[in-house]
């Protein structure tokens, strides 16, 4: 994880607090999360504070600020859209907000209660999520791009895999020459792993961040099929993702797998975060193992993987990388 350009602590944030939103500065203040861009502190029982920790994260927020109030009454989950803004003030350089706190567990490490359901959920989200863009969207070089340019990162961390490297080259050559996108540029979350993704009761219950909302070809999002879901699931989501009269072309669809490969080798790469990387681990598994011509045909594999995705990846925490040398609903690069 980078080095903090900023040190946040709560002596700042109650300072900020008191100094732009005095209401709030007299509920219990903890630090929730020291992660890759942010600090997060727990404002009483309903509110989060999320504060750039790096420049690079400052411009994510804002857009996270300009963006998530005009998404969020469209969409179906509920997703951490600002209540309050905080702009810099004395020694802290940058805006920051105070988001509503969304009850939920990882879906990285909360078993699903019903997969199918979950993949109706999400796919829901994201046709709801999935509209034009308008010219003024944030731009992600990382995100929502030609897969195409995907390419050199692909290269580079397969040398992660050295027993795999071959497999998976072949892989993303066959997957890459599949045409690109050719719709309009559409919304985009950019980074919607399980680890962003809230679970309640066995049941999905909201979306976190959106860092790397952009907009392009969402081909992008769909790859969390390979990441969430069992294989018997994945038709469901493929069938909510779109309205009937539009359905997900197969092309989309395998430029979602091979999104799900270039994502999956980056996660992998995040050695700093064990259930990152595990989540890694079980997309490439994922991935490899599905059929093509399975995709291709729409069909459903004839049997799932004996155990969940959550269990897959727990146990992927304790594996050596081979390193060369029921409901209704951030390493970049």
């Amino acid at each position: 994880m980078p080095a903090a350009e900023v040190d946040v602590d709560e002596e700042l944030v109650q300072a900020l607090l008191a100094a732009q939103h005095p209401d709030l500065a007299g509920l219990p203040l903890r630090l929730l999360a020291n992660g890759w861009d942010n600090v997060s502190y727990r404002l009483g029982t309903d509110l989060v504070v999320r504060l750039p920790r790096r420049e690079v994260a400052a411009v994510l927020l804002e857009h996270e600020q300009r963006w998530l109030p005009v998404l969020a009454p469209r969409l179906p989950l509920p997703i951490p859209a600002p209540v309050r803004i905080g702009r810099p003030q004395g020694t802290y350089p940058w805006s920051w907000s105070v988001v509503p706190w969304l009850v939920g567990e990882s879906a990285a490490v909360t078993p699903l209660r019903d997969p199918t359901a979950t993949a109706a959920v999400l796919g829901g989200f994201l046709r709801a999520l999935h509209q034009p863009a308008p010219g003024d969207a944030p731009r992600n070089p990382w995100r929502g791009v030609a897969l195409a340019e995907r390419a050199p990162s692909v290269y580079e961390r397969a040398k992660l895999l050295a027993q795999q490297v071959d497999t998976i080259v072949a892989l993303w050559e066959g997957v890459v020459r599949t045409p690109p996108w050719p719709g309009p540029a559409v919304w985009l979350h950019g980074d919607l792993h399980p680890g962003n993704i809230l679970v309640r009761n066995g049941c999905v219950s909201a979306v976190l961040d959106f860092g790397d909302l952009t907009s392009g070809d969402p081909a992008t999002d769909l790859s969390v099929a390979w990441m969430l879901l069992p294989p018997s699931a994945r038709a469901a989501f493929r069938a909510s993702s779109r309205e009937a009269s539009n359905a997900i072309d197969d092309d989309t669809w395998m430029r979602a797998r091979g999104w799900a490969l270039a994502l999956g080798l980056v996660f992998l790469a995040a050695r700093d975060d064990a259930v990152l990387t595990a989540v890694g681990r079980v997309t490439i598994d994922a991935v490899l193992s599905d059929d093509a011509l399975t995709d291709r045909n729409r069909g459903d594999p004839t049997g799932d993987p004996p155990s969940t995705s959550v269990e897959r990846i727990a146990e992927a925490q304790h594996q050596d990388v081979d390193v060369a040398p029921g409901c209704r609903g951030r390493q970049r690069g």
